[in-house]
């Protein structure tokens, strides 16, 4: 009875109009001893954990490895209506939307979408998605530049690796000048950042959680930077947006992000989604596409492709980008699952992760010779000092089927012994003790 979509009332009431007390009155014909007996059926469980349970079970069959790596991407839960949303063939077959009258669905979905980025980050207009998250944030350096007509950019070193590397490759030929300021204590410098503006600079970038998985809030880089015609970009993790002050609310010019944790599986390393919302006033220098609503001639509301700003369609001098699609389907299940989870649901996932991730810091930090850095709030994700090559005890781990974290000394210098831990709602009690057990038997070894 739990999986049928009937209240307890409504039940009550049927039973009441056919004449019986209860449902197993209706068996009362069938001979008691050829009745099978009761099933020991346990109370109703959700899918989430319906799902766990399953794949215990499958894990007989399989070498599981229990996941704590984050980085960017995050093992979070995604309901089963999102595949099946996802699945249908109107939307994976669509080609792109040229014909507004043939593609309403999907010009819809895209248009729910871009309202879902708008109200989670606190922004005035999103586009309809890009590539992935370092995608997002080269483009808006370069909507940046474009905007203030200089060629400075500032980047805190506290942004994604991999996005850093991203942005230089991606500007690597357009006499762009950056500067990367180290961070303090795992938050942006404030002083060492403030010096290296200059009247060329054209934007900063900050992230939010930042890739040590510290929360910072950026005001007053934010106020610092508009009284001298700068632009401020930030790099957001969707979930924690739940939880923290917005961009919107702190000032922010151009948000970006990846939203892979928004409902899309890891899959190896993707498709997966990055998006894009800004202030108004840039509306018409963002890249790829807008879709926006308006009426009919009989004065439905119809849904048209408003605006795309690249070379393909305005003049090749003042096209802000080369972008020309979008990720729709991955937006699309984006959109399924923010639908899903409404707001109250999304702040449910954020607040287990950060729940989850503070009893793993102190089960961590309870293991001689390991210590969690502490020096500022994080959200989900922490860094670590272990006595030991971080590398090499994670390979060793990997061997006992649990990935303790992402090593940061791949990405910095001096940092071998340091590990970063990113903990989601799908980590259970028994997981996160299973996490330090391992961890601490590997360092003994």
């Amino acid at each position: 009875m739990s999986y049928i979509a009937t209240t307890p009332g409504q039940r009550a009431e049927m039973l009441r109009a056919c004449g019986a007390k209860d449902v197993s009155d209706f068996f009362d014909v069938i001979p008691a001893d050829v009745r099978a007996p009761p099933l020991a059926v346990p109370p109703a469980r959700s899918e989430w954990e319906v799902e766990a349970l399953l794949r215990r079970a499958g894990r007989r069959n399989y070498f599981h490895l229990l996941n704590f790596l984050g980085g960017g991407v995050y093992d979070h839960f995604i309901p089963a209506a999102v595949d099946a949303v996802a699945g249908r063939s109107e939307f994976y077959t669509a080609y792109t939307p040229y014909q507004p009258e043939l593609s309403q669905g999907t010009l819809q979905a895209i248009y729910e979408y871009q309202t879902h980025i708008c109200r989670l980050t606190g922004m005035d207009v999103a586009n309809a998605s890009l590539y992935d998250g370092g995608t997002a944030l080269c483009e808006a350096c370069q909507v940046a530049l474009h905007a203030t007509g200089r060629s400075r950019i500032v980047m805190d070193s506290g942004i994604n690796p991999v996005y850093r590397t991203m942005v230089h490759t991606y500007t690597a030929n357009l006499s762009i000048d950056f500067s990367e300021v180290p961070v303090s204590h795992g938050r942006s410098d404030r002083e060492l950042l403030f010096s290296a503006l200059n009247p060329e600079t054209a934007a900063v970038i900050v992230q939010n959680p930042n890739f040590f998985g510290v929360v910072d809030r950026h005001d007053d880089i934010v106020s610092h930077c508009h009284e001298r015609g700068i632009l401020v970009i930030q790099s957001v993790y969707p979930i924690a947006m739940a939880l923290l002050a917005t961009p919107g609310e702190t000032g922010v010019d151009i948000v970006t992000g990846e939203g892979q944790s928004l409902g899309i599986p890891l899959s190896f390393g993707g498709p997966y989604l990055g998006f894009m919302a800004t202030r108004k006033s840039l509306v018409r220098r963002m890249p790829g596409r807008l879709v926006a609503r308006t009426v009919d001639a009989a004065g439905r509301d119809a849904f048209v492709l408003s605006l795309q700003a690249r070379e393909q369609h305005i003049r090749r001098e003042k096209a802000t980008s080369n972008i020309c699609t979008n990720e729709a389907l991955c937006a699309l299940r984006a959109h399924a699952y923010l639908s899903l989870l409404g707001r109250e649901g999304l702040k449910r996932v954020a607040r287990l992760c950060h729940a989850k991730a503070n009893y793993a810091k102190n089960r961590l930090d309870a293991i001689p010779g390991v210590s969690v850095k502490r020096s500022s709030p994080t959200f989900n994700e922490f860094t670590v000092q272990l006595p030991a090559n971080a590398t090499e005890v994670v390979g060793a781990m990997i061997e006992r089927g649990v990935a303790a974290g992402l090593p940061l000394g791949r990405f910095y210098r001096g940092m071998d012994n340091y590990l970063l831990v990113a903990v989601t709602e799908k980590r259970s009690r028994y997981e996160i003790g299973m996490l330090a057990e391992t961890l601490e038997s590997t360092l003994c070894s």
